[in-house]
């Protein structure tokens, strides 16, 4: 078995995300579904980037978040995605590489533009996700470093990769190498409607290929079509070792290990930007099984780290997140 000398190594969607407020009338008039992702093409994405207001351009993608937060926290990490040779490719590169990630991916000099997600946050703090995926879905198993899987202890998969064959093969391919160097499979289900679009594929993934699962309720219940949200947890457990389950202010859901955990939400004076808020809670959960923590200082380190991300616009850490969890009296 090879060393681990990662904590966790994401494979997922290489995005610039462009944040921008407005009011529910924009949404409207745009028959936007407040609180939801949709997927955009690039005349779209164009065209909505020039009716938004002021906007604040960083780097993003779910699992890319998640890794941004673990190294926040003081974990050694890696990335695989895929961006192109061009600005926001540029961008995406500079920032993750700056925070001490390990990331090799080779940027594509023809084909699709870097992916970029235009995020429009209401006055209430909800995000609305209009994608365009461009470069990134174009990930596929040759883009596999086999030695960078092989050294890590987790391996965390992004569910809003999964909308391209050549992608889910790089999935397969992932969790494959991962099992055979003992490394623990994580995957985030990302969104009910990706849910919705590969219902088979992700519960064949669940069952045969993941060890824990990420999900919120309204992802968990339309994976497994159930009425409940326990119904649900109970179906997750039958096929994988861990569920993570969040419910935003009503805390999160652990089951898996013999026991069934529930860690309540921490406090927040004001939701300013719900984007991250679960790719956050992600990285403090993640960091605590690195560190063989109990479940339930699991899934409270998932909960400060998801705080500290609604509390600003934009998903990645404002706060050092390590000095944050010190604070709260969870790491010494």
């Amino acid at each position: 078995m090879a060393a681990k000398t990662y904590d966790v190594v994401g494979i997922g969607n290489a995005i610039v995300d462009i944040i921008a407020r407005c009011d529910d009338a924009f949404l409207s008039k745009r028959n936007l579904d407040k609180g939801f992702m949709r997927l955009i093409d690039s005349s779209e994405a164009a065209e909505l980037y020039e009716e938004m207001g002021p906007a604040t351009e960083r780097s993003g993608g779910s699992v890319a978040n998640s890794i941004a937060g673990l190294a926040s926290l003081g974990a050694k990490c890696g990335f695989i995605g895929r961006v192109a040779a061009d600005q926001f490719g540029g961008i995406f590169r500079h920032d993750i590489r700056s925070l001490g990630i390990e990331y090799g991916t080779e940027p594509a000099v023809d084909g699709a533009p870097t992916a970029r997600c235009l995020v429009l946050v209401t006055p209430d703090g909800e995000r609305t996700m209009n994608t365009f995926l461009g470069a990134s879905v174009d990930l596929t198993a040759a883009d596999i470093d086999a030695d960078l899987i092989g050294a890590a202890k987790f391996v965390y998969l992004e569910g809003y990769l999964f909308d391209k064959d050549a992608a889910k093969s790089a999935f397969r391919e992932a969790a494959k190498l991962a099992k055979e160097a003992g490394a623990k499979v994580v995957l985030s289900l990302s969104d009910p409607f990706c849910v919705d679009r590969h219902r088979e594929d992700f519960r064949a993934l669940v069952k045969d290929g993941a060890d824990i699962v990420f999900a919120n309720e309204k992802e968990i219940t339309s994976l497994y079509e159930t009425n409940t949200f326990l119904e649900a947890a109970d179906a997750a457990l039958q096929d994988c070792e861990m569920a993570v389950l969040t419910r935003s202010e009503a805390g999160s859901l652990i089951v898996g290990g013999g026991e069934t955990t529930e860690v309540a939400a921490e406090p927040v004076s004001q939701v300013v930007d719900a984007t991250g808020a679960g790719d956050l809670y992600a990285s403090g959960f993640l960091f605590g099984l690195s560190r063989r923590m109990p479940l339930a200082d699991c899934g409270r380190l998932g909960s400060i780290a998801a705080a500290e991300a609604i509390s600003h616009i934009g998903a990645r850490p404002e706060t050092n997140l390590l000095d944050l969890a010190k604070s709260r009296g969870l790491l010494s």
